[in-house]
């Protein structure tokens, strides 16, 4: 391109960051394209200067009359009306004119943009949608950003805002839109041909416009987006601009760790950049991306990891808790970040279970995590994943985000243990994994009362105690049973269980395994119940409530 008879010129609107707007401003004079920088009159007169000897005297930069820009002001429509003025005065070989900011990063060479220009000639790169038609607005308004007045700075004066607009509304009061206008919004950072740019800025209603704009709100997204449909030949709708903004209107950051990301974008440039993504500037700025192999372009990729991550910032991940952001409740997530199976009372009926289990399944079986003394990690670990303590006093003091912890620490694995009604399992927590898509429970009810037949433990008031566990468990169950429960849940009781235990015990290993491993799956060493009716009686007939005893009634021969 010839630098004395540039075919592009570039509007550069920049406030902060000036040394990395005066790397992409370095980008745009060395291919051969006029610059107009635009620096926010906020800016000390110190740094724009330390920015101009940065780029150096070059017959192709302008330096644009300063405006002091706010947020959804006039001044940055203002800005962008001289910028422009300024290349149309001095190049008249100018047929198209870019407006960007200085966080905005090309990302092709700009040789492929003046090419692409070139082969539409005369025609508008400008994002503009008819007001009504436009789904994307936040903040509430679309037409009456049109018809009413904005006296009061949104960001700065929000109160006195919204009480404007409610007593307009209220009283009825609406501004008139100058004919012939239709209006029309769209991103900011628009493309125009030289005829359409020309036609705006010298129409001979241009003061009525711009008076009427400057009570507009947000104008920066509607006068050139109005004024293009007025006077333009041939509208692209889309800027070539990849701008992706959050659920409250904000424009997302790209960081270094997206370059794979921005080099399948189907734009020319990308806004807003970090200024700090060194690896970003450093490829788009240089010829490193000619040395790689071309990837295609993925528009609809790079919408979709974005979509993800809103829904990430909106719902949270499945079983990630954290101060700044906790999963929505109404989300339809599961609770925790990976499946995990709860058993109770197998290891009171089968010798080694914890062992067999994890032999059995490929897993790393816990014992009891809740247990009174201490957490009972797969092996006897104190540390398990993610520095989780075995100190049933740290566990204890939020159980809930132990376990969520533990299974974000260890996703992709899947996590197996134990609870009884001794252990230390709050309400709130039961309730937890019981509305968890994650959890698989499978619980064998009664079998707290069988450490107390084989005398393990002998406790001063046995009845008592008895009554206490049982009362630990019916909760348990009451909550299991719920119509709110989410989780895999199956529940039966001992002498159910006894009835057919080695069908029971495969139907559990069937929710975790392939069905072709578990048929070849050898049952554990189940330990023997001899006596245990007698116990039951002896309880019984010492005054133990009839809610365990009666599942036994007629199932003598079972045990």
């Amino acid at each position: 391109m010839n630098a004395a008879a540039p075919t592009l010129g570039v509007v550069m609107l920049c406030h902060t960051a000036l040394d990395r707007a005066a790397q992409v401003a370095r980008f745009w004079l060395n291919a051969g394209c006029a610059v107009a920088l635009h620096i926010d009159s906020a800016v000390p007169q110190a740094q724009v200067a330390a920015m101009q000897a940065d780029i150096g005297a070059h017959p192709l930069l302008r330096m644009a009359p300063r405006h002091r820009c706010e947020w959804g002001s006039w001044s940055i429509v203002a800005a962008s009306q001289s910028a422009a003025e300024l290349l149309l005065r001095d190049f008249g070989s100018i047929g198209h004119v870019l407006l960007m900011s200085g966080a905005c990063l090309p990302l092709r060479p700009a040789a492929e943009l003046v090419t692409h220009l070139r082969a539409h000639e005369g025609t508008d790169f400008i994002e503009s949608v008819a007001v009504d038609h436009a789904d994307w607005i936040t903040g509430g308004l679309s037409r009456e950003r049109f018809t009413l007045y904005f006296p009061f700075s949104w960001r700065k004066r929000r109160w006195l805002f919204d009480r404007m607009v409610d007593l307009q509304r209220r009283f009825g009061i609406s501004r008139e839109i100058p004919r012939p206008l239709e209006p029309h919004m769209g991103s900011q950072w628009w493309c125009l041909s030289r005829a359409t740019l020309e036609a705006i800025l010298t129409h001979p209603k241009r003061t009525r416009y711009e008076r009427y704009f400057k009570g507009c709100w947000i104008p920066d997204e509607s006068y050139f987006q109005t004024l293009a449909r007025l006077h333009g030949r041939r509208i692209e709708s889309h800027s070539l601009t990849l701008v992706k903004f959050d659920r409250n209107g904000r424009p997302n950051l790209f960081y270094d760790d997206h370059l794979q990301l921005l080099r399948r974008s189907d734009r020319f440039l990308a806004r807003k950049i970090w200024p700090q993504a060194e690896n970003l500037y450093r490829f788009f700025l240089t010829d490193q991306a000619s040395k790689l192999a071309p990837v295609p372009a993925e528009p609809a990729k790079i919408d979709r990891y974005f979509e993800l991550a809103e829904r990430q910032r909106t719902e949270g991940r499945a079983g990630l808790y954290m101060q700044s952001r906790f999963p929505h409740d109404g989300s339809g997530q599961a609770l925790t970040a990976g499946p995990y199976s709860v058993f109770s009372g197998f290891d009171q009926l089968f010798r080694g279970f914890e062992y067999w289990l994890g032999q059995a399944t490929g897993t790393r079986a816990h014992g009891h995590l809740y247990a009174p003394e201490k957490v009972h990690f797969h092996g006897g670990a104190k540390i398990w994943h993610g520095a989780i303590s075995d100190s049933a006093a740290l566990r204890d003091y939020n159980p809930r985000m132990f376990l969520t912890n533990m299974l974000w620490a260890t996703r992709g694995e899947r996590q197996c243990f134990s609870i009884a009604a001794r252990d230390h399992i709050p309400p709130d927590l039961m309730w937890f994994m019981a509305k968890d898509r994650n959890a698989q429970i499978s619980v064998v009810s009664g079998c707290f009362l069988l450490p107390l037949f084989r005398g393990e433990f002998r406790p001063d008031d046995l009845l008592a105690h008895v009554a206490l566990l049982q009362k630990r468990e019916q909760h348990m169950l009451s909550v299991l049973q719920s119509r709110w429960v989410q989780a895999d849940v199956r529940v039966w009781t001992l002498a159910e269980f006894l009835q057919a235990p080695e069908r029971n015990l495969s139907e559990v290993l069937a929710k975790m395994l392939p069905d072709a491993a578990v048929a070849g799956t050898s049952q554990p060493e189940m330990q023997s119940l001899d006596g245990l009716e007698d116990f039951l009686k002896e309880l019984r007939n010492k005054g133990l409530p009839p809610v365990l005893l009666r599942d036994f009634e007629g199932r003598s021969g079972a045990i």
